[in-house]
């Protein structure tokens, strides 16, 4: 008993301080494990990111020894999380149903985590509602279930019936609702929860503002996002790496570089560490406000360039029509043996069709999964859709949408009916128009661009159709606006 009672200490040692290796080895040794060296099992191979050797140690003994530890449930659930394991996730669910253990807090907050983040929002509310103890977590992570899938109202409705329950929701609480708002681009909600949150006691901190800022941000509000930004600094909150992030894409979004600038040297006189994150968004901000140097010049002074990194800078060559450095940069980075990625391909091909590069891209294309282990996805389709288009490649560009693996996408569409009306072939338009009206679109631009190929034609009936049929869909087309610049001011 004491040589079992030994090895357990020592494998939870080992597992304690990171080194897997020596907890397994120990843990192999003891013919007969306890709760005790499980979890510490369990714990460490999930906290080191080995979430499958976590539900495996939980698999491999849940059978044979008497599980009734609390504290292995919540973990395993976490590893279940970690790899978006749903079916293994039922699975402990079962175990915890069969030991009686669904009404323990804790477990139960594991399962609404679990359900909530493996995208299974019914089943976490049916543990939510059987619970017959709840804490603020339990609300709090079924309120971010909520929030993440878009159920905003469901959401309020827990807050509402949480106050009710005598329980106050906590900072991070109202920092998940607020965010899910923001991101819809609902303003006056967010806002109103902001306020209502100041005058529930709870002062908002740094997290707050950065949920509201990257709301904001994510529904292209760049104006609230600047403006947020200046009422953050007057209130007194130091921003951080996440607040820079999530202003610079507003400077993008609103050409105004001026802005974009001062937030740089804001960076420097903070002192914040420019990581590759910074960068990469500042190498984008300077693109969109149409300055390559400040671009370049940002990328060069980067330490340890990633993915991101390059591809900024070779979406910034291809937005700019500089297709020549963009496949030099691309070209350098497979010699400094970075992996590109899906957006890697997307920029490069990108570039070659807006410079005319046709046999450029398609060579790439087509030695996509060959030379760079990356399949062809629809964005990639897209590209080569709107080059061959672009150089009148008509047929061409008709033959590759016919043969893509899935179904066709509104951009692509976009570019293909725009291509046929610049270069005449209604005739290629009018074939794809007939099978699209059996898709599930869901943007305005394809369908508006054929009943414009029609009207050209004079074909009333077929105008009309088109446009029967996007009102069946609940397409509309939006209005369209711009921006003026008035004193420094750029306003819609």
């Amino acid at each position: 008993m004491e040589v079992l009672s030994l090895s357990s200490k020592l494998v939870g040692m080992y597992a304690g301080c990171g080194d897997l290796k020596s907890s397994g080895f120990m843990f192999e040794k003891i013919k007969t494990p306890n709760v005790f060296a499980v979890n510490w099992m369990v714990l460490a191979s999930a906290f080191n990111g080995y979430f499958k050797e976590a539900i495996g140690y939980f698999s491999l003994l849940s059978e044979s020894i008497n599980l009734r530890n609390k504290f292995t449930f919540s973990v395993v659930l976490k590893a279940c999380v970690g790899l978006m394991y749903l079916d293994k996730g039922k699975e402990v669910h079962a175990v915890v149903n069969k030991l009686c253990l669904e009404s323990d807090v804790n477990v139960g907050n594991g399962l609404i985590d679990m359900y909530c983040k493996c995208g299974n929002v019914c089943y976490a509310r049916r543990v939510f509602d059987r619970m017959t103890e709840r804490d603020v977590a339990s609300w709090t992570s079924m309120i971010s279930g909520y929030c993440n899938v878009g159920k905003s109202e469901e959401a309020l409705g827990l807050i509402e019936r949480m106050n009710l329950e005598g329980l106050q929701p906590n900072e991070f609480t109202w920092n998940v609702v607020i965010a899910r708002f923001a991101r819809r681009g609902d303003i006056n909600a967010a806002f109103s929860l902001f306020g209502r949150m100041n005058k529930e006691g709870l002062v908002p901190d740094l997290v707050t503002w950065n949920a509201l800022i990257s709301g904001f941000n994510q529904s292209q509000c760049p104006f609230e996002v600047l403006n947020l930004f200046g009422n953050m600094l007057v209130s007194g909150i130091k921003p951080n790496h996440v607040t820079v992030t999530g202003l610079l894409p507003a400077c993008g979004f609103t050409s105004s570089i001026q802005k974009g600038r001062q937030i740089h040297c804001l960076i420097y006189r903070l002192a914040l560490n420019v990581n590759v994150f910074i960068a990469s968004a500042l190498i984008d901000m300077y693109s969109k406000c149409g300055s390559v140097k400040d671009a370049r010049n940002v990328f060069d002074k980067i330490r340890s360039k990633n993915a991101a990194s390059w591809n900024a800078l070779i979406g910034c060559y291809g937005k700019h029509g500089m297709v020549e450095s963009a496949i030099k940069m691309f070209e350098r980075m497979q010699v400094e043996e970075v992996q590109a990625d899906d957006a890697t391909l997307t920029s490069v091909l990108s570039a070659c069709s807006h410079s005319g590069y046709v046999e450029k891209g398609l060579k790439i294309f087509r030695s996509m999964k060959q030379s760079y282990g990356i399949e062809c996805a629809e964005e990639h389709y897209g590209c080569v859709v709107d080059m061959l288009c672009r150089s009148g490649r008509i047929i061409e560009a008709y033959e590759l949408v016919k043969e893509m693996p899935f179904e066709v996408t509104d951009s692509i569409l976009g570019a293909f009916f725009n291509g046929c009306k610049v270069h005449g072939r209604k005739d290629l338009a009018k074939l794809m128009g007939k099978q699209i009206l059996k898709m599930e679109l869901k943007r305005p631009g394809g369908f508006v661009t054929l009943s414009n190929i029609y009207a050209a034609d004079g074909e009333w009936e077929e105008v009309e159709n088109v446009r029967k049929l996007m009102k069946e869909k609940k397409i509309h087309k939006k209005p369209g606006f711009s921006w003026t610049r008035r004193g420094g001011f750029v306003g819609e």
